[in-house]
């Protein structure tokens, strides 16, 4: 199939007569999430026993178990009351289809595989959280961002989201999606070339423009677009990266653009720090601190926010790392991070998700806050109380504007 084909597609859906309802522009709908959180390392999965790095495309007949394959029990809805009560407004669902699709021609999600995503978006929803659905860890799109596979990918990628959002667009304004992942080179993290952007480039827009063209409540549905790996330094110092077009709205009203925030990476991600932060330099913090944070957050509001785009964080956090001897004042000083980085991105307007893929201990890739094994019982409380002391001390633009019409 050729990219004609798909303009096609499209131009075939938007002459169907459809209903328009109201949607929160994408401003206002970041601006309402005081704290969201990730269920990382769920519907994300491979189908166990499959390669996690796999590119297949099918749908084996285990894969119904893939929610469970990286060693997390199977979601339920105490799991998703637990984080409602705990203050969070927002939950990101991230989701691998690449192992549950029956028709590769078509790109047709299993019927059983759908019904569990909308069970999870259903008590989401219940509990009057704002959702994040999106498409992560399809390895034949995310590993291969080529000339070579350009047209192929977007191919199936709009195929796919057609799928998508056909399913899930009677769903109100609370449900967002977001177009893809951490696009990178397989094994490859670095700085992209220009083709590595233009094929990001042209990903963003093929679901923007078929997401657009099935209608409904997607006519106006947040839509997140991806910077290059979600970095945002490859959407704001590479020149290449174009935000998509948009037929809704003004072009930009309901689009934002999402990238994912661990950093310093030598204090949240690799622990060649233990502390951050100007009250911490006594102790040997990470040289970037607050203001590194706040003029990066300032840059992202000239380049994207002022223009009328929303801003999503879609991952950040810090891996629990300590010295047993300083283990209190360790924690103390993630607690302090969390709390700056809330409050700072929710007086621009940010929305921010908190990475939790259920894995504790001491080191890399220790971002587990519920434990969902013991009843989601927090275990890094530090975690939780940073953010929730952000979001007191953080007042989004929005409120600041209704503040100063009240006097």
């Amino acid at each position: 199939m050729k990219t004609q084909v798909i303009a096609s597609l499209i131009l075939t859906m938007l002459s169907c007569p459809f209903t328009l309802y109201a949607q929160q522009t994408a401003q206002e709908w970041n601006r309402e999430v005081t704290a969201g959180w990730n269920l990382g390392n769920q519907f994300e999965c491979p189908a166990p026993g499959q390669d996690g790095e796999s590119m297949a495309i099918g749908n084996p007949d285990n894969a119904d178990n893939a929610e469970t394959a990286w060693g997390n029990p199977v979601v339920t809805k105490k799991m998703i009351k637990t984080v409602h009560d705990a203050g969070f407004n927002a939950v990101r669902i991230p989701v691998r289809w690449q192992c549950h699709i029956t028709n590769e021609a078509a790109m047709s999600i299993s019927k059983t595989w759908m019904s569990r995503i909308k069970e999870v978006i259903g008590w989401c929803l219940e509990y009057d959280l704002k959702v994040i659905v999106n498409v992560h860890h399809e390895k034949w799109l995310e590993s291969r961002p080529y000339y070579q596979y350009k047209e192929e990918n977007c191919r199936k990628l709009a195929l796919l989201w057609m799928n998508i959002a056909t399913e899930l667009k009677d769903y109100d304004y609370r449900v967002a999606f977001a177009g893809t992942n951490e696009i990178h080179e397989k094994d490859k993290w670095g700085k992209p070339t220009a083709e590595n952007l233009d094929v990001q480039n042209a990903y963003n827009q093929t679901f923007v423009d078929i997401v657009r063209a099935t209608g409904g409540n997607n006519e106006r549905r947040h839509l997140i677009v991806q910077t290059y790996v979600c970095n945002p330094d490859y959407g704001i110092y590479n020149g290449d990266f174009i935000i998509p077009t948009d037929i809704a709205g003004n072009g930009s009203d309901y689009m934002s653009v999402e990238f994912h925030y661990y950093n310093p990476w030598d204090y949240a991600g690799s622990c060649e720090y233990y502390y951050w932060g100007e009250p911490y330099k006594q102790y040997g913090a990470s040289p970037s601190d607050e203001k590194t944070m706040t003029d990066f957050f300032d840059l992202v509001v000239r380049e994207w926010s002022d223009k009328g785009l929303g801003i999503v964080v879609g991952e950040w956090g810090v891996t629990d790392h300590f010295k047993s001897s300083e283990s209190d004042r360790i924690h103390e000083n993630m607690s302090y991070y969390c709390k700056t980085f809330v409050s700072e991105a929710r007086k621009r307007g940010f929305s921010t998700f908190i990475w939790d893929n259920n894995s504790f201990g001491n080191g890399k890739e220790k971002f587990g806050i519920f434990d969902r094994w013991k009843s989601m019982k927090i275990k890094a409380g530090w975690i939780v109380n940073g953010i929730m002391d952000g979001v007191s001390t953080g007042v989004s633009p929005a409120v600041v504007t209704l503040k100063k019409k009240d006097r």
